[in-house]
């Protein structure tokens, strides 16, 4: 063997480490994935889909064309392996495909980005979901069994989260019963929709409807923008690639730009609004459904969001294991770097933070598929909680995600710089969710202005929507009762610090209005006060699902006792992080002497030592497979150096000891200094 090949055994502190556990990791992931009947189909998919992939450097190396092709390549290949499983498991379910093409399993089938992403995750389920059964017989089968492939083309080069500043517009012509489709001007091309470059053929455009020029509201339209034989753009279109990006440069982001583009009046979707053939135009029963499409997404970012963040966690703290360094005590060996209390505190609370989302994110998926249900029956009554609950899941975790991502590269070192460690790939997939499906500030706001109505239904005596009802408790209390820094009472504590800053931001945008301010202005005046309420809501129902999830859960009774003691110290740590992030806001409303404070931090430190020894099995629980992690810093096996050894060596620059910018630049240059240097003499 030479000195650089990956041994075929386990790094024996990596091994030490997995024998001393606590706990049995399966228990995890039976948990942290639901059950383990999820655990089982996953490993057995991942062992027959993983074994022929490409090396995952491969696209990093090449042409941003070639990358773009290796992407489509991969897509392809990926839609038929999971499709084929799908066919032999469960012919007509979709729990291996298309589910599966998203989150982990994608990004490991697919590294350079999923160029099919919003054709599976907007493009199907709009048909579906907001076309008729005629609509989605016509477009929506051939698009389920990729004979086209759309996306959804909403956001504009001059207008993203303001829907209702979108300037693509769609024109109805009576007489020949069609819509006429423009982007009129440079800021109204459609502009970032996954797909649309040079992959898509057709799309749901989204524009502003108009009857005899009188605005109706955004609708949606299908719309062929390339032909289906050559994959020319058809007259009218003009259809391209936005440029490559911070990262997911596989996703082939486009621009589209319509000019008296016609499609039959029945393009337009009309399960929920109508136009008839004379003109006639029939609203929607309920305005929000038409943005149902994007909720779904915001759903689908606090799941990836919070799986990224554990893929982060298990690649650091395995690496945090294996890298020694800076003796704690001078008279005793390099320590793993996790015995340093400060690592610790950049990587363990980060873990429980994963959780925490998961877990949040895992109740608002039942959510929606509950609120789904009730459309098909005609019942709307769900749709304002999911709306709320989906904007600020979708803002906390992409934020926190990101910087935890960001928190855990740094506690690499410069080793968690390099594209092999895949931190920075994974930092710049998360973050990328701050601004799609709508901007985070912009969806705060969202969030604070349902909070203002909450408040007014508080005063009002109303009953509220469960995700709310801790309004009700809260808004009735003068002053938080005593301090007795439990659990309960850390939640009790965010949720009164919550709820008073709700009530502030009434009392400001109330008085706002009152000296004459509309109502958008006196939303603007009140942004600050209104984004802090809204932020503090969010981590309430992340806390308080955690601590429900750990004390309440359904399947505690089953957990042995170790693993709920683990369990039961993450949410410790995560309830008491978070008080600490927000000891501003709480203690504002909330009395909290520094003893209390101080005990609070020494619980801290105590819950970050006890969980110090399964931080290895915890992330061994998240279940991930080596592809999925796709890092030198983070595999198994835990042999960082060689595999970092490995990745250098495969860089096309070493595959010949001269380069040729040598003999073309720096030698010419080194030689020309060497004989002004010399005339010099």
């Amino acid at each position: 063997m030479s000195k650089f090949e990956i041994p075929k055994t386990v790094n024996p502190d990596l091994d030490i480490e997995r024998k001393n556990a606590s706990f049995n990791p399966d228990e995890m992931a039976a948990f942290f994935w639901g059950k383990q009947e999820i655990v089982e189909m996953k490993r057995m998919i991942e062992q027959e889909i993983y074994s022929d992939l490409d090396d995952p450097l491969t696209h990093e190396f090449a042409s941003y064309e070639d990358m773009a092709s290796i992407a489509i390549k991969h897509a392809v290949a990926a839609t038929k392996k999971l499709r084929a499983i799908q066919d032999r498991i469960n012919p007509g379910g979709s729990e291996v495909y298309p589910t599966l093409m998203g989150g982990p399993v994608g990004a490991a089938l697919m590294p350079a980005g999923n160029p099919f992403a919003v054709h599976l995750v907007m493009f199907t389920r709009a048909l579906k979901g907001q076309g008729t059964p005629e609509q989605y017989e016509k477009f929506g089968r051939r698009a389920d069994n990729c004979e086209i492939i759309g996306t959804f083309a909403q956001t504009e080069l001059g207008h993203g989260t303001y829907l209702r500043g979108l300037e693509a517009r769609a024109d109805y012509d009576r007489k020949t019963q069609e819509f006429v489709l423009n982007t009129p001007t440079m800021t109204s091309y459609k502009w970032w929709p996954g797909g649309l470059g040079h992959t898509c053929n057709y799309c749901i455009f989204v524009a502003q409807l108009y009857i005899d020029n009188e605005a109706k509201g955004i609708h949606m339209f299908v719309v062929q923008v390339r032909d289906e034989e050559t994959h020319m753009p058809l007259p009218g279109v003009h259809v391209g690639e936005i440029g490559k990006k911070l990262g997911m440069n596989g996703v082939n982001n486009g621009f589209l730009g319509l000019k008296d583009y016609r499609v039959p009046r029945m393009n337009m979707l009309m399960k929920n609004q109508q136009v008839l053939a004379d003109g006639t135009y029939i609203k929607s029963p309920v305005s929000q459904l038409s943005y149902f499409p994007m909720v779904y997404v915001r759903c689908m970012v606090a799941i990836g969001n919070a799986l990224m963040l554990a893929q982060g966690a298990t690649v650091v703290t395995r690496y945090s294991v294996v890298r020694r360094q800076s003796p704690i005590d001078e008279n005793e060996p390099e320590p793993k770097v996790l015995e340093h209390l400060t690592q610790q505190m950049k990587v363990i609370p980060e873990i429980a933070t994963a959780i925490a989302y998961r877990l949040a994110a895992a109740n608002l998926y039942l959510l929606y598929n509950q609120t789904a249900k009730d459309i098909s029956r005609k019942d709307f009554s769900r749709l304002p909680e999911l709306h709320a609950l989906a904007c600020i899941l979708k803002v906390s975790c992409s934020y926190d995600s990101t910087f935890g991502i960001e928190r855990l590269r740094q506690s690499c070192g410069g080793h968690g710089y390099l594209l092999a460690a895949n931190l920075g790939n994974l930092f710049a997939t998360a973050t990328a969710a701050c601004t799609y499906e709508g901007e985070n500030s912009v969806l705060y706001l969202q969030v604070g202005k349902i909070l203002m109505k909450v408040w007014a239904d508080v005063l009002e005596g109303k009953k509220l929507m469960p995700t709310m009802a801790y309004f009700a408790e809260c808004g009735q209390m003068t002053q938080f009762p005593n301090w007795t820094g439990t659990w309960d009472c850390l939640v009790k504590a965010l949720q009164f610090a919550c709820v008073g800053a709700t009530r502030v931001a009434h009392r400001s945008y109330s008085a706002r209005l009152k000296a004459g301010q509309s109502q958008p202005v006196a939303v603007n005046n009140t942004a600050l006060e209104l984004t802090k309420a809204a932020e503090l809501h969010g981590r309430v129902n992340v806390a308080g699902n955690f601590y429900q999830e750990v004390v309440n859960g359904k399947g505690k009774d089953k957990r042995s006792p170790q693993f709920q003691k683990v369990l039961e110290n993450l949410l410790e740590l995560h309830l008491i992080q978070t008080f600490f992030r927000h000891l501003g806001d709480i203690l504002r409303f909330v009395r909290v002497t520094e003893n209390e404070i101080s005990a609070l931090q020494v619980r801290m430190e105590e819950a970050l030592i006890t969980l110090r020894p399964d931080a290895v099995a915890i992330t061994d629980g998240f279940d991930f497979h080596d592809k999925v992690l796709s890092s030198a810093l983070g595999s198994y096996d835990g042999n960082v150096y060689e595999r970092l050894f490995d990745a250098a060596l495969k860089h096309p620059l070493n595959k010949k000891p001269v380069p040729d910018f040598f003999e073309k630049y720096l030698k010419p240059f080194m030689k020309e200094n060497a004989i002004k240097a010399k005339a010099k003499l």
